[in-house]
């Protein structure tokens, strides 16, 4: 079952949020980040994805701050508006909707709660990890798939466990990116898929890459089963 609910930040923005719930009673629930194109139909195959597998899944709409209920695909048009828009994103601000939705997953299940975030996405995930108890966030997992900009904030500490996927043939994305993380935190799991590039998991784009995105996704469903389920 999915709806639209309501959320509310700390700022007092409000924003939507696309929820998917399992058809028993929730394992868990996960915290859906959108790329840069809005909650549209590919992230919400992705909570959906997740409640199948019997966990709550929420994905906050981020863009709501600039224009509500915008779904974006990936023709020319589109683009030129995402990456417009991708512009004018402050992570700090992003988070406090992300935030709002881990508030809500929390309230929900009263259970564990972990973080999953693309592209732009995986960035915020990766700093829900790292400044998210500043916004009282602290997921219990993190899992980013190709997560552009990480290596700039490399060396912020992460509170939870943190999976993170990348192309090795991303061209958005290079070694020095993934590097960084690797040296500031051998601890955490870094996949690498061999012929994918960049938004290889989404199966809209002309990336996508479908065995390395099963294999991610396997990944990942596992990962937060052994920290929130």
């Amino acid at each position: 079952m999915s709806e639209w609910v309501n959320l509310k930040a700390s700022d007092g923005h409000e924003l939507q949020g696309y929820v998917a719930r399992p058809d028993g009673e929730p394992v868990g629930a996960i915290v859906v980040i959108q790329e840069i194109f809005g909650v549209n139909p590919s992230i919400q195959g992705v909570a959906d994805f997740y409640a199948q597998h019997g966990f709550l899944a929420i994905a906050p709409a981020i863009f709501d701050r600039f224009e509500r209920g915008l779904q974006l695909g990936y023709g020319p048009e589109d683009m030129k508006k995402a990456f417009g828009l991708y512009g004018q994103l402050n992570p700090d601000t992003q988070l406090l909707d992300i935030a709002a939705a881990f508030a809500f997953a929390k309230s929900a299940t009263e259970k564990g709660v972990g973080v999953v975030g693309f592209c732009y996405g995986g960035l915020l995930a990766w700093l829900s990890a790292t400044r998210g108890e500043d916004l009282k966030m602290k997921p219990d997992c993190v899992v980013g798939y190709y997560a552009g900009g990480i290596g700039k904030v490399a060396q912020e500490e992460p509170v939870c466990p943190v999976l993170l996927h990348f192309g090795e043939a991303d061209d958005h994305i290079g070694p020095d990116q993934t590097g960084a993380v690797k040296t500031a935190h051998p601890e955490v799991e870094i996949c690498f898929y061999q012929g994918a590039g960049h938004a290889f998991a989404n199966p809209a784009r002309p990336s996508y890459v479908e065995s390395a995105a099963k294999v991610a996704d396997d990944r990942s469903l596992e990962f937060f089963r052994a920290n929130i389920a």
